[in-house]
């Protein structure tokens, strides 16, 4: 049933659009064109962000950071496995699944290491790349705290996810 969902609104679109007797095909071509506008202006930024976490991870930076911040994590619930996932998700959101995906097969999908990572990775987003499209898009380069506000966000919302999942 839901593979004939797209198929349908694309039908639906074009029927709306013969009615109203728009040119569809000129309509696209104008799409696309302002489609490969917003590519070029978005990729330098989106560029630079995909090299720093590369060498964020391959440096192996990540993993010396999460053991300095499993201790700490650990008094606010967050257990210490999840530390490296809390790092990476502002950044990567193919790592968050990657680091996921490796939690779950090290403890098990019903373990509650597994439960708190999983709800982490649905809650989350990854705030550097929408930061960066965000700011390739916007007239003011002018940020302020919107970074450190979603990041913390990003930081409560795992506290408050371990919290829920130890209850539950």
């Amino acid at each position: 049933m839901t593979a004939y969902i797209l198929p349908t609104f694309v039908g639906l679109i074009l029927v709306y659009a013969l009615i109203k007797r728009a040119k569809v095909y000129d309509c696209f071509i104008e799409g696309t064109k302002s489609g490969m506008s917003l590519v070029k202006d978005v990729f330098p930024y989106i560029c630079s962000i995909f090299i720093c976490i590369s060498l964020f991870k391959a440096s192996g930076l990540s993993s010396v950071i999460s053991k300095y911040l499993a201790v700490p994590l650990g008094f606010l619930g967050i257990p210490a496995e999840l530390t490296e996932l809390l790092i990476i998700t502002p950044l990567s959101g193919s790592g968050t699944i990657a680091l996921l995906e490796n939690i779950i097969e090290t403890y098990g999908a019903d373990s509650y290491v597994a439960r708190c990572a999983s709800v982490i990775c649905g809650a989350t987003e990854t705030v550097f790349y929408v930061a960066a499209v965000y700011i390739s898009q916007c007239k003011s380069k002018k940020m302020g705290p919107t970074i450190p506000i979603a990041l913390f966000s990003t930081f409560m919302g795992a506290v408050i996810a371990c919290a829920l999942c130890k209850v539950m």
